[in-house]
């Protein structure tokens, strides 16, 4: 084992994790709701089928079966041959994640494409607030080390438009640095999310 296996910071270039950037045809092919849902589910669980991501999401299989081969004609996720059974058909987030131009895509000439961006935007957003809100209404459900664990800041400070793209993209090299820290069932760990919202407000 090398000395970079355990701790991996992400790398814009994508070299060290499998990151998609996403384009105008990709954009408009995950600018959906239940789309957007399979391919979170996808990427945090790992391999599934249409049957066992409905049941997860409470949508039916239809409608996953569906929606999952129009994410896999765009690329982003792509069949797991050696985990099916007989004519049982699994599938897996072809990608780790995802890099979005949202400024490039709401210039674009196409309005489908702007539409399309302005969706996705606002469903993270909006995802990004049940999250939370699920964490702060089940919090007395966990352990005492994760009720004093977590962490809802805030924070306002005067920077130019160049400072602030530094401040985002190492805040998302912090994050990453301790991506493989702990392995699969460690005992006492869990999947934590982190959010990271950075953008200009007025000062009146």
């Amino acid at each position: 084992m090398t000395e970079n296996e355990d701790v991996r910071p992400y790398r814009y270039d994508g070299t060290d994790r499998k990151i998609h950037n996403v384009d105008a045809r990709t954009l408009r092919a995950i600018a959906h709701p239940l789309r957007i849902r399979l391919l979170k589910a996808l990427r945090e669980s790992g391999p599934a089928t249409a049957s066992k991501l409905g049941e997860r999401l409470g949508e039916s299989s239809g409608a996953t079966s569906y929606h999952l081969r129009q994410l896999a004609e765009s690329g982003m996720v792509e069949d797991a041959p050696e985990l099916g059974k007989g004519r049982e058909r699994w599938w897996r987030a072809a990608h780790d994640g995802s890099t979005v131009e949202s400024a490039e895509f709401r210039a674009h000439a196409d309005p489908e494409v702007r539409g399309a961006i302005n969706f996705l935007l606002h469903e993270t957003a909006t995802g990004h607030a049940q999250e939370l809100n699920t964490w702060l209404g089940t919090m007395d459900e966990w352990p005492d080390e994760w009720q004093r664990s977590w962490d809802m800041s805030d924070f306002t400070i005067r920077l130019t438009p160049e400072l602030a793209l530094e401040l985002a993209r190492k805040a998302q090299e912090l994050v990453e640095s301790y991506r493989g820290r702990v392995p699969d069932g460690t005992e006492g760990s869990a999947v934590v999310r982190t959010h990271l919202h950075t953008f200009p407000r007025s000062s009146e």
